[in-house]
């Protein structure tokens, strides 16, 4: 099984890097963790064959991680997609999806679709399986607008990723990512306490309970992209591949 960062940056582009978009692959599976609105030149450029995903998870609703889904839609039309797909996420996602695509792509929302997809609201902590792929969302902290917000513990092959998603030092992290074999963190800051972001420092003083067997940080701003080569952790690049 692997993940591929097809996009790590967060939503002003830092470094130049495209939006939240992770591909997970593996003998039975392939799926996409959140969809930013840079995602689909993003998949092409890696060679990625979208119609092969039968999953998409959303975190939340904001453009740098939901914003693709109408770009990969209209995609999949126009490529004459006939595999089924999912697209499963936070209370809500229905009506975001629609008001979404109708707002980019005027009608789309009632194009028939070629495919079969379906839209799958997601409760906290109650864990759903899709496929081969079991799901357990857990509620995060990222502010007033654009929830709710979820974190994603995806068990699959024998594996266990973890993806915080966008936000703050929350305790639910830590039954999230319990000893998962990766664990993609946010670390938006080097040490800076904001409300809504993760920093690094408060993130290394739970590191201990959470015990995830690897650790990658995504989803950096300026400040951390300065210290990547300081860092004793891997950090997430577009492209980059994690084997698990």
């Amino acid at each position: 099984m692997q993940l591929r960062f097809v996009g790590c940056g967060d939503a002003l582009g830092s470094g130049g890097r495209f939006n939240t978009c992770f591909h997970i692959t593996g003998s039975s599976i392939n799926f996409l963790i959140d969809c930013g609105a840079s995602s689909l030149p993003a998949l092409k450029r890696l060679g990625i064959v979208r119609d092969a995903i039968d999953l998409i998870l959303i975190t939340h609703f904001h453009g740098d991680h939901f914003g693709g889904l109408p770009f990969l839609l209209l995609d999949a039309q126009f490529t004459r997609r006939s595999r089924p797909l999912v697209i499963a996420g936070p209370q809500g996602i229905e009506t975001k999806l629609a008001n979404l695509m109708e707002a980019l792509f005027e009608h789309s929302s009632k194009t028939r679709q070629r495919f079969d997809l379906s839209v799958v609201a997601l409760e906290p902590e109650q864990s759903r399986t899709f496929g081969e792929i079991k799901v357990t969302p857990y509620p995060v902290v990222h502010g007033e607008s654009g929830g709710p917000f979820l974190a994603y513990r995806v068990e699959a092959e024998g594996r266990v990723i973890t993806y915080s998603a966008d936000t703050e030092w929350t305790d639910a992290l830590i039954p999230a990512a319990r000893g998962a074999d990766l664990f993609v963190a946010e670390a938006y800051y080097y040490d800076k306490i904001v409300r809504n972001h993760l920093s690094l420092k408060t993130l290394e003083a739970h590191l201990g309970e959470i015990n995830a067997r690897r650790l990658v940080l995504t989803h950096m701003s300026d400040d951390m992209l300065g210290r990547v080569s300081e860092l004793p952790y891997t950090t997430a690049e577009d492209g980059m591949v994690i084997e698990l």
